[in-house]
């Protein structure tokens, strides 16, 4: 069974804005870690059951969430989930905060993320949900290598930093000004149309696929 990736400093934003009401080089307060559901089950199994059931309360359809067929699938899943999940989503919460710094404080939304499976039938990596307070976003980790989690969490923020779910002009420049941040390739939507900027953008930073994204979550990733 695969460990989840240790965690990483993320990236420094390389341009950054400064908050002028905040004193120099003062970094906000770290994200505490949020969890849905009371880290009080023992039993991981029970955890990891709890943990996404309340994951589909913040998705934009609960049937998102991956709920799977075959019991003993849902039992591997969920027990690797319970005894995890806290180390997934503090990895992701460290990208969330390197996103955070790319901007001023008083530009900065409030945002939840974690990890979860999402369901194959809906084809996607991850998820932003506009419509709920703080704007929640999932991420399915077992879809990219972890090599690739920064760049999902940099597309879901962008969408969350705008509360708007378009591939459009405004995400070009939010998307830049974070990749340029970041350190990852920025698009460049030079000569392109409505409908080419879109398609890229969908896709953008370009994050390589696993072959079995269930495997991760069943532990053999």
């Amino acid at each position: 069974m695969p460990e989840p990736p240790p965690n990483s400093n993320p990236p420094s934003a390389g341009n950054q804005k400064e908050d002028p009401g905040s004193p120099e080089n003062s970094p906000i307060s770290p994200i505490p870690p949020i969890s849905p559901i009371p880290p009080i089950m023992s039993d991981p199994l029970v955890r990891g059951s709890d943990y996404l059931n309340a994951v589909r309360q913040i998705a934009i359809d609960p049937s998102t969430i991956w709920s799977g067929g075959d019991i003993i699938e849902r039992i591997q899943v969920c027990t690797w989930i319970g005894e995890h999940i806290e180390t997934i989503n503090q990895q992701l919460r460290e990208y969330l905060e390197a996103c955070h710094q790319c901007f001023p404080a008083s530009e900065r939304r409030e945002v939840v993320i974690f990890a979860a499976p999402i369901a194959p039938d809906y084809g996607i990596d991850a998820l932003c949900n506009i419509l709920v307070d703080p704007v929640a976003i999932v991420i399915d980790v077992g879809r990219t290598a972890p090599q690739d989690w920064l760049s999902i969490v940099v597309h879901e923020y962008a969408h969350a930093y705008l509360r708007s779910p378009g591939h459009d002009s405004r995400l070009l420049e939010v998307l830049t000004h974070l990749c340029l941040g970041l350190g990852l390739e920025p698009p460049n939507a030079t000569g392109m149309d409505e409908r080419a900027m879109d398609r890229m953008l969908r896709n953008w930073p370009h994050c390589n696929a696993t072959p079995e994204p269930l495997a991760f979550w069943q532990g053999n990733g």
